[in-house]
């Protein structure tokens, strides 16, 4: 009877194991748009026979408005930092306990007990990078480590700059300019900070963060974009450069969550420990062109990225980053103030 229970429960765990590796069904990823490796997404439709949809977003605010409404059907969305907190404190996210997953062994130790999800109890790295200056040499051969790229432009560059629809990355970079730290509330700042975005607008052709293809077409002379985008932008147009803004930069993670109301939480969490595996990350970053937080998928990188100056800041740079974190909620609602009168 025992060697009877004993089979029993073996053929239980079988089949268990089995409905784990092959969950056939369906997974939704919501995701910024052209940061996500088809070949990665295909790799793991074939292994667990699950058939993944992408669906596009361009900035955290755009995300966060999405999911706030409800009824969206996504099983994952990818927050950067200083997004994390808000889309934990709202309790749009599963607390699915990715650092339980066997790939968790993978993270790089600087990137578990973050300050935006201390422990990892709900997400796991996507990439990480900076937002910088994108600028086209053979329009403007000045100086590109600057922030006046966007915010005073010289001659050569009015009506040819972009920048990217990110409130977080582009506030830190003009709060920095005017001479205040991130995150600042100081009205003095912050009021420098506005004129300088109302008067620059006009001088720009766009606010997109579609700009791989545009650098291509020589659409764009300069822009705020993050570096993994210029890095593939240098490679369609050898005239691209990526600056560092001397006054200030910031420093980003995007990461991968369950959110709370996910329909495929079996197959979100396959795919969260999927992308801790090294050659995985590798895939995400050969694509996007960004570092990832896992370790081992360094050998299974492009040679490319091991030198990129997109990829790897220059010492003389490095003083002047700053990791992006999410703001004070008083100080996030002025933020969001001024972007809203500079996006009208």
């Amino acid at each position: 009877m025992k060697h009877t229970l004993k089979l029993a429960a073996s053929l239980v765990a079988l089949m268990a194991s089995a409905a784990i590796a092959h969950a056939d069904g369906e997974l939704n990823i919501y995701n910024w748009g052209n940061y996500t490796n088809p070949e990665l997404i295909k790799k793991f439709e074939e292994a667990y026979k699950v058939k993944v949809t992408l669906t596009d977003y361009d900035s955290n605010d755009t995300a966060l408005a999405k999911i706030r409404q409800g009824g969206h059907g996504f099983d994952i969305v990818v927050p950067s930092a200083s997004a994390m907190p808000i889309f934990i404190g709202e309790g749009l996210l599963l607390e699915s306990r990715p650092d339980q997953l066997e790939n968790f062994k993978n993270v790089d130790p600087q990137w578990v007990d973050v300050p935006f999800d201390p422990g990892r109890h709900y997400s796991v790295p996507w990439q990480w990078g900076t937002t910088g200056i994108a600028v086209d040499k053979s329009v403007y051969s000045g100086d590109p480590n600057t922030s006046a790229i966007f915010l005073d432009p010289p001659a050569e560059l009015v009506g040819k700059v972009n920048v990217v629809p990110e409130m977080s990355d582009v506030m830190h970079m003009v709060v920095t300019y005017a001479g205040g730290e991130p995150c600042t509330g100081d009205l003095t700042v912050l009021k420098k900070a506005r004129d300088l975005l109302v008067a620059a607008k006009p001088k720009w052709i766009s606010m997109d963060y579609g700009t791989v293809e545009k650098y291509t077409k020589g659409d764009l002379a300069a822009s705020v974009d993050w570096n993994g985008a210029t890095f593939r932008g240098r490679l369609a147009n050898p005239n691209i450069v990526y600056g560092y803004p001397k006054e200030g930069y910031p420093i980003w993670m995007d990461n991968a969550a369950i959110l709370k109301d996910a329909k495929n939480v079996d197959n979100a969490k396959l795919f969260l420990n999927f992308i801790m595996d090294p050659e995985n990350a590798a895939m995400l970053s050969a694509f996007a062109r960004y570092a990832n937080g896992i370790k081992g998928s360094d050998a299974f990188m492009p040679e490319d990225m091991k030198t990129a100056p997109e990829v790897n800041i220059p010492e003389s740079a490095k003083a002047a980053g700053k990791f992006n974190l999410a703001c004070k909620p008083e100080v996030q609602e002025l933020y969001t103030k001024i972007w809203t009168e500079v996006q009208k």
